[in-house]
Formats: structure tokens, sequence, C-alpha cells
């Protein structure tokens, strides 16, 4: 998957109106011909947990120790 920039658009207030987002980005989530808002929903999951399982595979494991440290600092904050 490539890294699609997604621009949010303001008014002057800096109160965000609209999202843009790439055209190939578009495409993924609502192919040619697809114009059903549950392919639409379908597309984004679909977009967002492959998303999701991506950036899981760049981030580096704990270790036990480590995750109860983390899980202990969460509940702290």
């Amino acid at each position: 998957m490539t890294n699609s920039a997604i621009d949010y658009l303001t008014d002057a207030d800096g109160n965000p109106k609209a999202v843009v987002i790439p055209i190939d980005l578009w495409r993924r989530l609502l192919p040619q011909g697809g114009d059903s808002m549950q392919e639409l929903a379908e597309n984004l999951e679909d977009y967002c947990l492959n998303k999701a399982m991506d950036d899981a595979q760049e981030t580096p494991l704990l270790n036990r120790e480590e995750a109860l440290a983390f899980l202990e600092a969460e509940d702290v904050d």
C-alpha cells in the first residue's frame, strides 16, 4: 500500500470543513462502478484493518516485563 497523504480543508477560523484524499485511495475504497454505501463501508474497514496490520508489523514486540511496565504506566496516566 502506498503512503497516501490526506488533507483537511478548514475555514478562516481553522475549523475543519472537508477532507481531501488522493484519487488512488478513493479508487481502492470505492472501485469504478461501485456506488453503494455498504461497499464503501466494507472497503473502508478493509483499508483501515490492513493499515493497522501494516503499522503493527513495524512496531517492536515487547517482552513480558516491558509489556507489564507499559500497562502499569497506562494505568497511572
